[in-house]
């Protein structure tokens, strides 16, 4: 397996796509019945490489995450050859940057209170496979405009 597989409540809302995927891999209904009684195993590896191909689908569209703590800021662009990342710390153990509004407020009121820095690297393995990895270590989706904000906050 590439990835994980997916969840019960996952695999139920894809339950039109896993039939799909069935149907096209030669499994129809009173087919699956079968195999789930007959050979589980079988079943199993089914779901896993359904889980494979929808995740690999799903990180192959996604293009920011971050990874945020009461002290730090990370979001990530991740393009096709390297990941960029802008990073915003506190040295401030009482200033939280956990939410976007209290990352705001740092930036407005204490901007003195926080270090800021960009980087990139190029990927050590494939593109999907670190972004797996790093949704698995605590990162979350972002969004193009978060990541713009925080491009413009570096430069000035």
């Amino acid at each position: 397996m590439k990835y994980r597989m997916l969840t019960d409540e996952e695999l139920e809302l894809l339950e039109e796509d896993l039939k799909h995927f069935l149907i096209s891999n030669g499994v129809d209904g009173d087919t699956w019945v079968k195999i789930n009684e007959k050979n589980p195993e079988k079943a199993i590896k089914l779901i896993e490489l359904f889980s494979d191909v929808v995740l690999q689908k799903v990180y192959e569209k996604i293009k920011f995450i971050e990874h945020r703590t009461d002290s730090s800021c990370m979001v990530f662009k991740l393009n096709e050859d390297k990941i960029e990342l802008i990073s915003i710390n506190s040295k401030n153990p009482e200033l939280s940057l956990k939410t976007p509004e209290l990352i705001h407020q740092a930036l407005v009121k204490s901007p003195d209170q926080l270090t800021m820095f960009k980087s990139d690297k190029h990927y050590t393995k494939n593109r999907e496979i670190e972004i797996h990895e790093m949704l698995s270590q605590g990162c979350v989706n972002s969004s193009e405009s978060f990541w713009i904000l925080l491009e413009k906050v570096i430069e000035e």
